[in-house]
């Protein structure tokens, strides 16, 4: 028997490399926020300085912080769960769970969330939309572009999910290999 991972497998494996090295891009994120923070206070406050740039970049790594992340918290399982049942429940049970909730509730949040903002930020880049502070960034169509990041990564963590928790259900797949992260 070979020990190449059927084209799937392989996938799922892209997809976890992926979102695994874009939530740990955007993890290290935090100590700019701090320190571009911290900064920002300081000039403000210790030079009476303004730093608008600054802090719109603040502002964009939050936003990446938390919207380019989401996908590698998925996959490490540490989004928030109500599992007062989940915890009890064996791998067959948990791959149910996990399937019905990619397929109804993660997907379809998914897909509108891209619909909805596809305007958004379309709209936003057709014009190279820029900061209306003085001293402000000119690419807040880049920082628009985060929710389609958002939803891009998301939707592929789900299909990784889903292909995982089938193959679990299959039996071709061990419980171990299958816990996020």
């Amino acid at each position: 028997m070979s020990d190449t991972p059927p084209p799937l497998l392989r996938l799922v494996g892209m997809v976890d490399r992926l979102n695994l090295l874009l939530g740990k891009a955007c993890a290290w994120l935090t100590l700019f926020l701090v320190l571009g923070t911290a900064l920002v206070v300081i000039l403000r406050y210790g030079f009476g300085i303004g730093a608008t740039a600054l802090q719109e970049a603040v502002l964009y790594a939050h936003a990446l912080v938390f919207m380019g992340a989401t996908a590698w918290v998925l996959q490490r399982n540490g989004h928030v769960r109500v599992d007062i049942f989940y915890q009890k429940f064996g791998p067959r049970s948990q791959a149910l769970v996990e399937m019905f909730g990619t397929l109804f509730f993660l997907l379809p949040v998914c897909l509108f969330l891209g619909w909805a903002s596809w305007d958004y930020v379309s709209n936003s880049w057709a014009t190279l939309e820029a900061s209306s502070e003085t001293g402000g960034l000119k690419f807040v169509y880049l920082q628009k572009s985060i929710i389609l990041v958002l939803v891009v990564s998301l939707v592929l963590q789900g299909i990784s999910d889903l292909i995982k928790s089938i193959y679990r259900l299959a039996g071709r797949l061990p419980t171990s290999e299958v816990t996020h992260g």
